[in-house]
């Protein structure tokens, strides 16, 4: 089991969305807490030594890292799927 964490960035995110997506979003990054990378995950890059995730929540796109020593999955974005990759 992995405990999931949502950067500052992230959080502010899911503040300023309507209650419906926020709670969406909310379920689907818990569920990554049982299994980091579910089939639809989508390897991205590496970045110092962790691989970065994209995580699909309809027109959402969740960025985030999987550290698998401390059993955690970080949050890094969450943002509509143009501006997620910036």
């Amino acid at each position: 089991m992995f405990e999931v964490h949502l950067s500052q960035k992230a959080e502010k995110f899911l503040e300023k969305l309507d209650s419906a997506a926020s709670s969406r979003i909310k379920d689907r990054l818990r569920k990554l807490g049982e299994n980091p990378v579910p089939s639809d995950s989508k390897f991205i890059t590496r970045e110092q030594g962790e691989k970065i995730f994209r995580c699909r929540i309809g027109d959402y796109r969740a960025l985030y890292k999987v550290k698998d020593q401390e059993k955690i999955v970080l949050v890094a974005k969450i943002d509509k799927r143009p501006r997620a990759y910036n």
